[in-house]
């Protein structure tokens, strides 16, 4: 019966005819894995899955659907709640937010903030919206434009040009609207995204960070969750309804469609559905892909964010100032450590490589078996291979030339400035987009930020431990600048990386606003004759960064084309089709609440409650402090109507089996009317690994329940006009 139930579903999606060609071979025999685009909604039996509305109702390209009501809000997701365009999101989500609005006088991010009328609502600094309008597959134009073209680097250039020149034309600023043009499958598939973007974005509601990050990095991806991860903003527009930066003058966005939130919740078993913006999955990546991850990327950036993250603890120990100055990097930082770490250990968990290289060698077999796969595949896994090892050859070089500059103002700037120096004997036109004459005052104002977040000793300790681990590279991985410190030095290295930091970086002019600018007036040959030993060093970083750019160039077009048909290949192998990885475009995923069993003999219940938020601070752990008002409340069991119905406790946070990743944090969790749940927020810590595979006995999200958010809008904040404002 099961094998004749798998087998009509397969038949039933096979049958279906595609409208767009980006579509073709999207769709899975199992549709219990999958971030499924805008355009493959229709063509998955959401009914039978427990779907209550009509799937025109969640998208309908010609009318007003669910969709409408999404936003892509900087890196995160976001749903309007309102008709006066409020937004829910994930606290930490507006964390930058709070962070930049809160001093240690009017700390919100410790207190909380409610914006009790429109005017007391705080402008969010560096915060869009991008609400999805239209799309377009523009697939043949790209790949005609490349399908002479057999070297890899031009490839590559022809590719981005041919990208931007679509994305230029389709951009309407005079009607806010921009356009982007993401790639489904490498080298196979591209799709054209119009996005009407909305500039002026304004705080109104966060809980105290003992609510919106409770249980801090200790439960950081890990279930059971007790978080009370929201935020709510709102967005504003011009008078006329076009974007615009904040201005008293804006007024309140008007959403062609807001989400209708059910306060009554769900029970386990539900079904329930996700619409969101996912960052970036590689599921259809070899084996060779994963190997460079497990052995590379993966541990030399989570031991480099924890070493960061413990010297911005270290610095900022006894002193509320610095710590409200580093709470926002140390966040960030933390959940990609953590994130990373939960990868590496399921990576080796699942065993991942040993299964995708099995694969392989059963597709070379598929392809030897076949004349015809044998004239064009024959040599795809050689050449996969032999492209990983130039990529490796340089690992580690490449992973530390990335984040050197990250980790030091000084050196950020240094580099700005060859930049811009370089930039301006250019025509405009000719110009990287950040140095031309429309952009340039928005790029000195981002600069002028960096300036701001230096601190001496972050930068110093960051900045010698970086150089000790450039000189602990083996030969391959050499950093060119790094080795001339050295050079004719016989005393310790440690010792002379601290002179040369102390002298040539700490005490430099450059993060002075009168020098700095004096720098935007030199040419390179001027810059180059000054013979400062700071941009001595920062051209050498930039040259071995630019000569690792081509090679990696090089490699990425190669790997475009195999990519593309290693796809082709195993849809002919698999007689079945997939769903393109995420890429920060408009998908839906559905599943059902649900537990699990993280390990043998262990399962977790699929809600956590009120109760386990007192238990866990009872534990003395400073990241489990309770608000004085959520404690006297909970004694007093003032739960209102929020309780279940089931187990008759406040619930907290949910887990289901949808598939998500990052960019996901703050979508809305819908129920099968299509009504307001909750807001994802999370993975188990065993569902890291959904970026690279995803599997339903482990794969678990985790959101906050909106039975929580209203009860803590409600008897912690205080917030009744904004309740009112969403007809609670």
């Amino acid at each position: 019966m099961l094998r004749h139930n798998l087998l009509s579903k397969f038949l039933k999606l096979f049958a279906i005819t595609f409208s767009l060609t980006f579509i073709l071979g999207m769709i899975p025999a199992s549709p219990e894995e999958g971030m499924y685009p805008l355009s493959e909604i229709d063509k998955v039996d959401l009914q039978k899955a427990g779907l209550k509305i009509d799937t025109k109702e969640v998208y309908n390209p010609s009318g007003v659907s669910l969709v409408d009501a999404l936003v892509q809000l900087s890196g995160c997701t976001g749903s309007f709640i309102s008709e006066n365009g409020l937004i829910i999101t994930n606290h930490h989500c507006a964390f930058g937010a709070i962070t930049r609005a809160s001093t240690v006088e009017k700390n919100y991010l410790e207190n909380g903030f409610y914006a009790k009328t429109q005017a007391e609502e705080i402008p969010s600094q560096g915060y869009t919206c991008r609400i999805t309008e239209s799309y377009q597959d523009v697939s043949d134009v790209i790949l005609g434009a490349i399908k002479n073209i057999t070297d890899p680097v031009e490839r590559t250039k022809m590719i981005a040009q041919k990208i931007k020149e679509l994305s230029d034309a389709a951009t309407n600023e005079k009607e806010s609207i921009v356009a982007d043009v993401s790639e489904m499958f490498a080298g196979k598939t591209y799709v054209l995204f119009k996005y009407r973007v909305i500039r002026d974005v304004r705080l109104v509601f966060a809980p105290p960070q003992s609510i919106g990050n409770f249980g801090g990095e200790t439960d950081n991806w890990i279930w059971p969750r007790h978080t009370g991860d929201f935020s709510i903003m709102r967005a504003y527009v011009a008078p006329d309804g076009k974007a615009a930066t904040y201005s008293k003058e804006n007024v309140p966005f008007r959403p062609k469609k807001f989400l209708k939130i059910n306060p009554n919740g769900v029970e386990a078993g539900d079904f329930v559905f996700q619409l969101g913006y996912p960052g970036r999955t590689f599921r259809h990546r070899p084996s060779q892909y994963m190997k460079y991850q497990q052995d590379y990327l993966l541990p030399y950036i989570s031991g480099l964010y924890q070493y960061a993250i413990e010297t911005m603890q270290e610095i900022s120990a006894g002193s509320k100032e610095l710590a409200l100055a580093f709470a926002s990097r140390i966040k960030g930082l933390a959940n990609t450590m953590k994130n990373y770490q939960g990868k590496i250990k399921g990576l080796k968990k699942i065993n991942l490589i040993a299964q995708k290289q099995e694969e392989e060698r059963q597709l070379q077999q598929f392809i030897n078996s076949n004349p015809d796969l044998k004239t064009k595949y024959g040599n795809l896994m050689e050449e996969i291979h032999i492209v990983f090892d130039k990529v490796n050859q340089n690992a580690q070089a490449d992973l530390w030339l990335g984040q050197i500059n990250s980790f030091s103002t000084t050196l950020s700037l240094a580099n700005f400035v060859l930049n811009y120096s370089e930039e301006l004997q250019k025509p405009d036109a000719e110009r990287n987009p950040a140095y031309q004459e429309k952009n340039i005052k928005q790029t000195l104002s981002r600069m002028e930020s960096v300036k701001q977040n230096y601190n001496a000793d972050f930068e110093e300790t960051m900045l010698i431990k970086m150089l000790m681990d450039a000189n602990g590279f083996k030969e391959s991985f050499r950093i060119a600048a790094v080795d001339e410190i050295l050079e004719g030095n016989g005393i310790h290295p440690e010792d002379t990386f601290q002179d040369f930091v102390s002298n040539n970086i700490a005490n430099s002019k450059i993060r002075d606003k009168e020098f700095f600018d004096s720098l935007l007036k030199k040419t390179p040959e001027e810059i180059a004759a000054m013979q400062d030993p700071l941009f001595i060093f920062a051209k050498k970083i930039k040259m071995q960064t630019q000569a690792s750019d081509k090679v990696s160039q090089k490699n990425e077009g190669k790997l475009n084309k195999l990519y593309g048909d290693l796809v082709d290949l195993k849809m002919q192998w698999k007689k079945t089709n997939f769903i393109p990885d995420a890429n920060s475009t408009l998908r839906l995923t559905y599943g059902y609440i649900k537990g699990y069993n993280p390990a043998d003999a262990v399962y977790m219940e699929p809600f956590t409650s009120i109760d386990g938020v007192i238990e866990k601070g009872a534990t003395g752990d400073p990241d489990f402090v309770i608000p004085d008002k959520l404690r006297t409340v909970y004694e007093k069991k003032d739960f209102g109507k929020y309780v279940s119905k089931k187990t008759g406790k406040l619930p907290v946070a949910m887990l289901y089996n949808m598939d998500t990743t990052g960019g996901n944090s703050g979508s809305p969790v819908l129920d099968a009317y299509g009504n307001l749940i909750g807001v994802n927020f999370d993975r188990a810590f065993e569902a890291t690994i959904n970026d690279f595979a995803w599997n339903e006995s482990y794969s678990r999200s985790i959101g906050v329940d909106i039975r929580y958010v209203l009860w803590v809008m409600e008897k912690i904040g205080g917030a009744d006009n904004l309740l009112k404002e969403l007809n609670m």
